[in-house]
């Protein structure tokens, strides 16, 4: 018979010792933890030594755009409930395919996702987990991003032909979407000359530079 892994068996692993994430030397705070959206948070760790929370969600399989936006739910709801730390969502998955891969990769631009593939395998009737950071390079949006605002339309991206820029923008609609998701709400998206937010009239909640 096939050996398979669950979700309880990764937990539980996560839960005895959080470091195997990769993460540095964490505390586990939270284990689904439920949230006022009427989820539940797969994990919240924490570093005490840089007043870090991390935002952990698992998925078996393949990440999907469910996963992402509830992975970015729960770091936003955590975050506005606890201000006083830096907040990190987190997505686990065994594999985070290259379209998925390509949406984080610039959502991360704006939001501090990190992502990490699990491999499980079993040696001598024993459990293996092995976590790798494919994904934690973000920073906070430069300053000339909110001086330059020369606001050009939606056309002026679209009028590049080029066919790599075009499947930029997909994966930009993607993210859009996303974030509307996350919000709740319908945000506008303002297309300037080199780079796009997304927000509402009052403030901006993320930034694209496809």
């Amino acid at each position: 018979m096939a050996w398979t892994f669950t979700m309880r068996i990764i937990q539980d692993k996560i839960s005895e010792d959080p470091s195997i994430l990769g993460l540095g030397e964490l505390l586990l705070r939270n284990r689904e933890r439920i949230q006022s959206s009427g989820g539940r948070v797969d994990f919240i760790l924490e570093n005490e030594k840089t007043n870090t929370l991390f935002e952990v969600e698992v998925q078996l399989g393949k990440t999907d755009e469910s996963h992402i936006i509830r992975t970015i739910e729960y770091w936003d709801l955590e975050q506005r409930k606890n201000p006083s730390y830096e907040h990190r969502a987190v997505i686990v998955a065994e594999e985070i395919t290259n379209r998925f891969f390509n949406v984080i990769y610039l959502m991360n631009r704006s939001i501090p996702i990190i992502a990490i593939q699990l491999n499980a395998l079993k040696v001598d009737n024993k459990i293996t987990l092995n976590f790798t950071k494919v994904l934690d390079n973000y920073e906070t949006p430069e300053d000339e991003i909110n001086r330059d605002s020369d606001e050009v339309g939606k056309s002026y991206w679209e009028k590049d032909d080029k066919k790599g820029f075009q499947k930029s923008l997909e994966i930009l609609n993607i993210a859009l979407r996303m974030m509307e998701s996350v919000k709740s709400k319908t945000l506008k998206p303002t297309y300037n000359k080199n780079h796009i937010v997304q927000g509402s009239d009052k403030k901006n909640f993320s930034w694209y530079k496809p």
